[in-house]
């Protein structure tokens, strides 16, 4: 029989990913209240920097425990390495850089930024534990096309994410006000370039774990992002009247 934590870490998964359609419904029927869909009023919020590096955290501190732990057997493989590094670096940038590279973004609701660290401790703790205690691989699991393809999309959707971040912080020069339709990279194909590549990369990463831990996360992430994408591609319709009539909502050419 399994080990208590073990049976917890998988009915935490089964959880999350049941979790991903509810979320994907309720986000489709209220919207998401953060930045521009911010409900206005005297709620009480944190700077967007701050909530970012605050939210985030509990995913970076997570594996870094982990692998910092002497009990964390299962690291002394390769493959177990290299999964939860990839997870690692995601939230390195998101908690340590992407704050920092914020361009005025409007306050996050204090509520907002309190479910994204509940989400974050929660995941955190379920990948991390998965991948430090429980995950089995062989040692060639580096080299199963499961793995490498995962890796590659986990790369490739990472660096799409970071570059469409990128084009959005500069829509705007300096002293203007305002929003802008995206132009350049996959926004000239989807109106949520950013959504897309992160969706890709936890496609890629639940790929290459080849586990119900990675599988939920994507897939949980894949809804909650292509909620935000519907929300933002109907913000982006109603605003502007010359917005592209040719792009989709997040995967080019298809939806």
């Amino acid at each position: 029989m399994p080990p208590a934590e073990r049976r917890l870490l998988d009915g935490l998964a089964y959880v999350q990913a049941a979790l991903g359609p509810l979320c994907f419904a309720l986000l489709a029927r209220r919207g998401s209240p953060y930045g521009r869909y911010a409900a206005p009023g005297p709620a009480r919020s944190l700077p967007a920097p701050a909530a970012w590096a605050v939210q985030e955290l509990p995913s970076l501190a997570a594996p870094l425990l982990a692998g910092a732990a002497s009990a964390a057997e299962r690291l002394r493989r390769w493959p177990n390495r290299v999964l939860l590094a990839m997870f690692t670096v995601h939230y390195a940038h998101r908690s340590l850089i992407f704050p920092f590279l914020i361009r005025g973004g409007k306050p996050t609701p204090l509520y907002a930024c309190v479910l994204a660290f509940a989400f974050c401790t929660y995941n955190g703790y379920l990948q991390s534990r998965y991948l430090s205690q429980y995950a089995v691989y062989g040692d060639d699991w580096v080299t199963d096309p499961r793995f490498l393809i995962g890796f590659v999309l986990w790369l490739v959707g990472m660096l799409i994410n970071i570059h469409s971040d990128y084009i959005l912080r500069n829509l705007r020069k300096p002293g203007e006000i305002g929003y802008k339709i995206p132009r350049g990279g996959l926004f000239e194909y989807v109106s949520a370039a950013n959504y897309f590549g992160e969706a890709v990369e936890w496609c890629g990463y639940g790929l290459a774990s080849w586990s119900v831990q990675g599988g939920a996360f994507a897939l949980f992430t894949f809804c909650v992002l292509l909620s935000r994408a519907r929300q933002h591609h109907q913000w982006y319709l109603e605003k502007f009247e010359d917005y592209p009539k040719s792009r989709k909502i997040m995967i080019p050419f298809l939806f």
